[in-house]
């Protein structure tokens, strides 16, 4: 990845090249200084994945961006469990 592009659509672009993304969220958490996001994925990649094992996943994608944030938060779903969530 180039690094001339802003590090959230580097993040983007690194999960959706790694998972099968069916919906993305990314929000500066930081005020817009860009040194902290938070993330909403959902993919059909978590299904039988404990919570931890997910994040690990993201994580490891994520590495190299990870690594110059000041804060990354991130919230995996499934499809279904997004399905759940958005009739709460």
């Amino acid at each position: 990845m180039a690094e001339t592009q802003p590090i959230d659509a580097r993040i983007e672009a690194k999960l959706r090249a790694s998972l099968k993304i069916e919906h993305f969220e990314i929000a500066d958490t930081s005020g817009n200084c860009g040194s902290s996001f938070a993330v909403v994925i959902v993919a059909p990649d978590f299904a039988r994945k404990m919570t931890l094992a997910r994040h690990k996943m993201v994580n490891q994608i994520l590495a190299d961006e990870i690594a110059q944030l000041h804060a990354f938060s991130q919230k995996t779903f499934t499809p279904e469990q997004w399905v759940k969530e958005q009739s709460k």
